[in-house]
């Protein structure tokens, strides 16, 4: 989803970082072999995504939601040399596609997958983060949260993809509709818990942060 103008999207994606060439690889091969490859973060928002990393420097990283582990090797940039990744995704059939890239990005290493359910995953990873990013099926964005908020450490950052969902959060709500519900209950979750400030950015489909405190 893109909310600016073309002309001035295409003016901000060209005058900010390039796409890294093993990320262009990821794109064109996810594009040729995997279903739904729209769920892609994209070159901006995974510029972002590593920027944010890097300005961070996160000894540990918690994303739920893989796909084909493009936005994983984004935020893996900034990574600690001694860093560690956790990324969930519930697709069996990609982990041999993630794990390519992963070893041909130099960060194999420090990057672990995880294969299931996320919410039987989560209570089962006992270290504690400094970022943690969602990006996972949205019904259960809030249930992620619960799960995740005492693991994240004080001052770590909390990110949130798609909390714009298509513009859909500012329409007339189909009662049929279960994940634009969940995203407005999310982002309402967001901005009452006073564990942590929140700031919604709108970038692409919308991207929140979330500092605790």
């Amino acid at each position: 989803m893109y909310f600016l103008p073309e002309a001035l999207d295409k003016y901000i994606v060209d005058h900010s970082e390039d796409e890294p060439q093993l990320l262009q690889e990821l794109t064109r091969e996810t594009y040729q072999k995997v279903l739904q490859p729209i769920m892609l973060s994209g070159p901006y928002q995974g510029r972002v995504l590593s920027m944010l990393s890097k300005l961070i420097s996160p000894k540990s990283i918690l994303e739920l939601g893989t796909f084909t582990g493009y936005s994983t090797l984004c935020l893996a940039e900034g990574l600690d040399k001694n860093g560690i990744i956790h990324t969930i995704d519930i697709n069996e059939e990609l982990e041999d596609f993630q794990r390519k890239y992963f070893n041909k990005s130099g960060f194999g290493n420090q990057i672990v997958q995880h294969i299931g359910n996320a919410i039987d995953i989560i209570p089962n990873i006992k270290e504690e983060f400094d970022l943690i990013f969602i990006d996972a099926d949205k019904p259960n964005y809030s249930n992620y949260f619960h799960l995740v908020i005492d693991k994240l450490k004080s001052g770590g950052i909390l990110l949130s993809d798609n909390v714009l969902w298509h513009g859909k959060v500012v329409q007339k709500l189909n009662p049929k509709d279960i994940s634009t519900k969940s995203v407005l209950e999310y982002n309402n979750l967001l901005k009452n818990d006073n564990r942590i400030e929140t700031i919604v950015l709108p970038i692409r489909d919308g991207l929140t942060i979330s500092r605790k405190k």
